[in-house]
């Protein structure tokens, strides 16, 4: 669960005591009855890892919202690379991804700088290996773009290593959605990607041929924008949301 700290958990001299100065994200694990088992604030985290130089050495202006957690991927089985309880932390502004064990407050892996821009979305492939949905966005003179189209990175902590997936049919498509955004990588190897500023759905097969698309197109015609689509492929995915649709209706 991502919070937003106010009072804030830093000293005022740093961000000031009015609501709205500043955004500072925090991570909050909570049990099923409603109790915090656990919680962090993202800038305690950096100054506590000497990552400080990335949320107050810009020249410009004061920066409200310095890091901007826009995902958190809990880890529930152990690998050779990371264990249940550790989470993967996405702060879109830093262009940054991390691997977190809250157990012991360290932090295992950072993203190396320059190989993927504004993401969102981290998702664990395989037992060495994560997703991240690039949305290769840049602030050029006067306006925000994607650089291209959107991407999807693969990391891989076996080799060192980032990699694309399915690059030229995304490309081909277009995607190319500036915010929000991800990337659904399945046992089969097949590819879903939510261009959610388009309001668009896409579906590859693991050859990067496009299946389907789906458009979120109301009454008016007009396109509306996606947030956090999902794809159930395994029977206990539909069960637990059929479940759940039961429990609502009663």
């Amino acid at each position: 669960m991502c919070i937003w700290y106010y009072p804030y958990k830093i000293d005022s001299k740093y961000v000031g005591n009015k609501y709205g100065n500043y955004r500072n994200d925090g991570i909050r694990k909570i049990s099923s009855d409603g109790n915090i088992l656990f919680e962090k604030s993202m800038f305690e985290l950096f100054v506590e890892h000497e990552m400080e130089y990335l949320l107050f050495s810009t020249t410009d202006d004061f920066k409200k919202d310095p890091i901007h957690l826009n995902d958190i991927q809990p880890v529930n089985e152990n690998t050779d690379f990371w264990k249940k309880g550790d989470v993967f932390l996405s702060f879109r502004n830093l262009s940054l991804v991390i691997l977190y064990r809250p157990e012991t407050n360290e932090i295992l892996w950072k993203s190396k700088p320059n190989k993927f821009f504004n993401q969102h979305d981290v998702n664990i492939v395989e037992n060495n290996k994560i997703s991240i949905f690039d949305n290769n966005m840049k602030f050029f003179f006067g306006s925000e773009e994607v650089d291209g189209n959107n991407r999807v990175v693969i990391y891989d902590f076996e080799t060192d290593k980032y990699s694309t997936y399915l690059d030229k049919s995304l490309e081909k498509e277009d995607v190319r959605t500036k915010l929000s955004g991800r990337s659904q990588i399945l046992f089969n190897g097949d590819l879903a990607i939510e261009e959610s500023g388009n309001g668009r759905f896409l579906y590859f097969t693991s050859k990067g041929e496009l299946k389907w698309t789906y458009f979120n197109r109301a009454s008016d015609n007009k396109l509306y924008h996606l947030f956090w689509s999902r794809i159930l492929y395994r029977n206990e995915d539909i069960v637990i949301v059929n479940n759940f649709l039961e429990s609502m209706a009663k």
